[in-house]
């Protein structure tokens, strides 16, 4: 089964955090990738760059529609993920709880079963 552990940011979280607060969490993570590719669960991570870098695209009218900036206002904002492919939910679970982020008052951690993928339903 695929999952998508998906990291919630809150920026005023992150900023009060000590240097060696925020070197730990880096290790935590690199650490975390080395095991998931052990297991063989790791299907791929990818880190986001800041909301404020993004663009908002809809179509109105048949033509596209560019807004910079993230389309909510809001405290916390995607940063990253791992999309992992392990036995179940409860699985999925455990994994999450070993990121460094869901230990952090403040930051969160999301577990969704990915749906379909490559145009097929799984769930």
């Amino acid at each position: 089964m695929k999952f998508l552990i998906s990291l919630h940011i809150n920026p005023a979280v992150l900023e009060a955090l000590t240097d060696e607060e925020k070197a730990a969490i880096g290790a935590g993570h690199g650490a975390f990738i080395e095991d998931l590719k052990a297991s063989g669960e790791l299907i791929t991570t990818q880190a986001l760059v800041d909301p404020a870098q993004a663009a908002v695209v809809t179509v109105r009218g048949g033509q596209p529609v560019v807004t910079d900036g993230p389309f909510l206002e809001a405290k916390e904002f995607l940063g990253g993920f791992y999309l992992v492919d392990c036995e179940d939910r409860e699985r999925a679970i455990e994994l999450a709880a070993r990121i460094p982020d869901a230990a952090v008052e403040g930051l969160g951690v999301e577990v969704r079963q990915v749906m379909f993928s490559d145009g097929h339903l799984e769930a």
